[in-house]
């Protein structure tokens, strides 16, 4: 016989931890379903640097989210590493835009922190609420009955509910079996990710150069004893993400200063390299009755932004929005006219995040030389204009005007200005 719940959340990555946690607190059974085991600390990688190579750049949204859940206070401060200024050039040209936290009145742009971390705060937050915890279990097939949908699960194993969310990534089998169509294509580049020690402190900075094979991203971490170090994401066509995968870690530091105009100094160190294929993803829908797609599951970008964890918690404060207000008027979670209202709040946002990161790679990738003159002449305008600037870091800190109750600063959820 089946398990019954109100609310089934597959996957139990940062995004579909924090949509569990934001409804532990609901008069909904809801349980986190993932393939992994989740009574054990998140596995780390073992790397020279300590960091795992795996790492993401939360926006100031991203972080009132954690916050108001209870989430953030689990991540040491240690852990985290803000960044308070952001270089952006031109490595074929002269343009160049810098941005400055203290510009916006704030003392940080966000925070680098590995995923791991962020997942395990989610989960710690969620001991003690009445959140069942389902580690160890593969979902083998989804099926629709009368009752909801059914999940059949390795091992003979069956959960059964009104509303199932997909969280469970880019590659997300709940999608796939649920059938909804997606758009995808191929970026034709490869990202090459570690980490790196380096000669110079990176000054709180993150640092990216447009260059002809792709953008090369430096994310300042916190020092450790033995000197300073930066997580890299260089997105780079096939064959040169090949040969630089070949390199020895001399050769590879070597080709690295290079690229980065020796910003930083010397590369003293680099952990192993992780080659990832990049795709950018998108579902025709976010919704069907009783079935919610959120995250990588919905949506996948390219890193040049480092937005995609930041668009898959926005998600998950939309959906727990419109849950939460459909729950106080006595509406049915799973009907479509209700996750519609989610679909239709996420997907216009989403498309329009990607469809601006679409258009910078393609811009940075022109060789022609007109298009070279204005973008680096644009650079160096946009260097120029103090409100435009400002402008554009909050939309990438996410503190946009229309934000869901739980992007919301605490201070305002706490003292009831913001209403749901």
């Amino acid at each position: 016989m089946a398990q019954q719940f109100d609310l089934i959340v597959v996957g139990a990555g940062m995004v579909g931890a924090t949509l569990a946690r934001a409804m532990a607190d609901s008069s909904l059974r809801v349980a986190l379903l993932d393939a992994t085991p989740l009574d054990r600390p998140v596995p780390a990688r073992a790397t020279e640097s300590g960091y795992d190579p795996r790492v993401s750049a939360l926006s100031a949204a991203s972080e009132n989210i954690l916050t108001n859940l209870g989430a953030w206070q689990h991540i040491a401060p240690t852990l985290r590493s803000p960044y308070r200024h952001m270089c952006v050039w031109d490595g074929e040209g002269t343009g160049e835009i810098r941005f400055d936290a203290g510009a916006l009145g704030e003392n940080r742009l966000g925070h680098i922190i590995e995923n791991r971390r962020v997942q395990q705060a989610v989960l710690d937050s969620l001991a003690g609420t009445g959140v069942a915890l389902l580690g160890g279990r593969r979902v083998t097939d989804l099926i629709q009955g009368e009752a909801g949908w059914r999940l059949e699960l390795e091992g003979g194993e069956a959960l059964q509910a009104p509303l199932i969310v997909a969280a469970d990534g880019a590659r997300s089998r709940l999608r796939d079996l649920a059938g909804f169509a997606m758009r995808e294509w191929d970026y034709l580049h490869h990202a090459v990710v570690t980490t790196i020690r380096t000669e110079r402190h990176h000054c709180d900075t993150a640092w990216q150069c447009f260059l002809p094979t792709g953008p090369l991203a430096l994310l300042p971490l916190n020092d450790r004893e033995d000197g300073h170090y930066c997580s890299i994401v260089w997105s780079l066509l096939p064959e040169a993400a090949q040969r630089i995968m070949a390199l020895d870690e001399a050769a590879f530091a070597e080709e690295l200063e290079r690229a980065f105009e020796g910003r930083l100094g010397r590369i003293l160190q680099a952990d192993q390299r992780h080659c990832i294929p990049l795709r950018q993803r998108h579902a025709r829908r976010y919704v069907k009755p009783g079935l919610a797609l959120i995250g990588d599951a919905a949506h996948s970008i390219h890193p040049l932004a480092g937005q995609g964890v930041n668009l898959g918690l926005l998600d998950v404060a939309e959906l727990a929005d419109v849950l939460g207000a459909a729950l106080r008027r006595g509406e049915d979670i799973a009907s479509l006219p209700v996750l519609q209202r989610y679909e239709r709040r996420r997907m216009a946002a989403n498309l329009s995040m990607m469809a601006a990161m679409e258009g910078f790679e393609r811009l940075f990738h022109a060789d022609a030389l007109p298009l070279r003159w204005l973008r680096n002449t644009g650079m160096q305008w946009l260097d120029g204009q103090d409100a435009l600037k400002a402008g554009v870091i909050r939309r990438a800190m996410g503190l946009g005007s229309k934000l869901p109750p739980l992007a919301q600063p605490p201070e305002l959820l706490n003292e009831g200005v913001i209403r749901s």
